[in-house]
């Protein structure tokens, strides 16, 4: 039976969740729907994700999140590059999606007053257009499913990729009958069966996935927020009495910068568990949020394709500043060096991890792809780091070119890809800068050609037209002659260090 959501003034209890689960999977098996199929989910943070993910699952398809900051080309390769046969989207957000490939079906869930208010969404917008199909009628006409249930599989999450097109991360399902994400459920993110637990980031990022889904399947209550606000998040921790919730380093930030007596007037001694990932966090913020909430801060490392493999208390975190976290026990973190051979206590080099009771991925279609992260049975994202004397991970660098911006990867090769396409502009560089808010920010630096004159706002504007918000730069430069190695690649090394130099930092 899985658990309670709740969202706003609306509550949904476990046995008409339920109900509307079995309907839910019923209507996706009349459209065909079954093991290894894919439902996408063009949804913000809602009761319909859950019922659409819960019962793509008990028919053993991959329910497949899909960033609703994406543009339209951007959401068409992944319908594509998943062969999904029915997407499900919120009203306000169908226009952006433009015109489905063939065959696939079109759910359309009513933009709720929550998400509408939250993010300034005029009323008519809201509504399910004319003939389109609803989603409640939908539910409402589908007979439930008696199937027996399906060894429910992991979403397929997209995570970027330096070639530019997001990839698919799709797990293995586990055999039947395992649970090897139960002991991560427990010891990483908090997850107890009864227990109250905080949505505070979009389901279409892995973690707040994995945390929310589980936290409903595994029959506790999950309180919903349709976006992140540090005040709020307070006021709902006291109002609910949270006992766990899943922050990024911003959102830590941000609820560091409210005033002491704002943070001293609510009650937050129901919490028992508060985990942090997904991007460095700055050490006096950490330090900070221990002294305030108590030895109750986790963290942990991981990524969409390797699940969390390291992990830490706050008295071990306090005990070696600055780590990440220590291998989990079915976990195994090697560090290579640019030999390929592994180093050793304190020595730096490329981070290599694998959960070993954590079902295998590969990348959708790119089977290359995962060949090439891979080495003597570990996988690499791409961060440098070193193994302290006592075990524990700390991270100090990124190999690749990825940036994290409040705990949300960018690759600047996608970025780069539609920026050299802006007529006048002659080559370009997109990497990341220090950011005392987002940990990093964007920054473009674009060399033209002879005589063309282009502004800050022309290039936004192309930007805006073809990617995601968050992937257009928040600093444009102009620059003429761009540095580059002797192969010609642009030297975007030294076009960065001197912003990180000035920090302190490197990640």
């Amino acid at each position: 039976m899985p658990g309670t959501l709740v969202f706003g003034r609306r509550r949904i209890g476990p046995e008409q969740l339920a109900a509307r689960v079995a309907r839910a999977a019923g209507g996706f098996k009349r459209l065909g729907i079954g093991a290894g199929d894919g439902v996408a989910l063009l949804l913000r943070n809602d009761f319909a994700f859950f019922e659409a993910a819960l019962a793509v699952g008990r028919r053993g398809g991959y329910s497949v999140p899909i960033n609703w900051h994406f543009k339209a080309e951007e959401i068409g390769h992944i319908l594509r590059d998943c062969g999904a046969k029915a997407v499900i989207a919120h009203a306000d957000l169908l226009p952006a999606m433009g015109a489905p490939p063939p065959g696939v079906a079109v759910l359309v869930v009513e933009t709720p007053d929550e998400i509408a208010a939250a993010y300034g969404i005029v009323p008519d917008a809201c509504h399910v257009p004319a003939g389109a199909t609803p989603w409640e009628a939908w539910l409402e006409a589908a007979t439930p499913d008696t199937d027996p249930p399906q060894q429910i599989p992991a979403s397929i999450i997209y995570t970027s990729g330096t070639t530019g097109r997001p990839k698919g991360v799709k797990r293995r399902p586990a055999p039947p009958g395992t649970d090897a994400t139960l002991p991560i459920r427990r010891q990483v993110f908090g997850i107890e069966p009864g227990r109250v637990s905080l949505l505070t980031g979009p389901l279409y990022h892995s973690a707040p996935n994995f945390f929310g889904l589980y936290a409903v399947r595994d029959g506790g209550t999950l309180v919903l927020m349709p976006r992140f606000d540090a005040l709020e998040t307070l006021r709902l921790v006291e109002t609910h009495k949270i006992a766990a919730m899943h922050l990024v380093p911003t959102m830590m930030v941000r609820m560091m910068r409210l005033p002491e007596a704002e943070r001293r007037r609510f009650d937050l001694s129901s919490l028992r568990h508060v985990v942090h990932a997904a991007a460095p966090c700055p050490p006096e913020v950490k330090r900070a949020m221990i002294e305030w909430l108590g030895p109750i801060v986790h963290e942990y490392y991981g990524a969409t394709e390797t699940g969390p493999v390291v992990h830490c208390t706050s008295a071990e975190w306090l005990a070696h500043p600055g780590t990440v976290g220590k291998p989990l026990p079915e976990a195994t973190v090697r560090i290579y060096g640019e030999d390929g051979k592994a180093l050793g206590a304190n020595q730096v080099g490329e981070v290599f991890v694998v959960l070993s009771n954590y079902p295998d991925f590969t990348y959708n279609n790119s089977p290359a792809a995962r060949a090439a992260v891979a080495r003597d049975g570990l996988v690499s994202v791409g961060d440098v780091g070193l193994l302290d004397e006592d075990g524990f991970l700390h991270l100090r660098d990124r190999k690749r070119d990825m940036v994290i911006s409040g705990g949300v990867n960018i690759y600047p090769a996608e970025i780069e890809s539609v920026l050299i396409g802006l007529a006048g502009v002659k080559d370009c560089a997109v990497f990341g800068v220090p950011d005392a808010e987002f940990g990093e920010a964007l920054m473009a630096v674009i060399e033209l050609l002879p005589g063309v004159q282009l502004g800050t706002a022309e290039v936004r504007a192309w930007l805006s037209e073809r990617l995601a918000g968050y992937k257009v730069p928040k600093r444009i430069e102009f620059q003429h002659g761009l540095p580059r190695e002797d192969s010609g690649k642009i030297f975007k090394r030294r076009l960065r260090e001197p912003y990180w130099r000035a920090a302190g930092r490197n990640i």
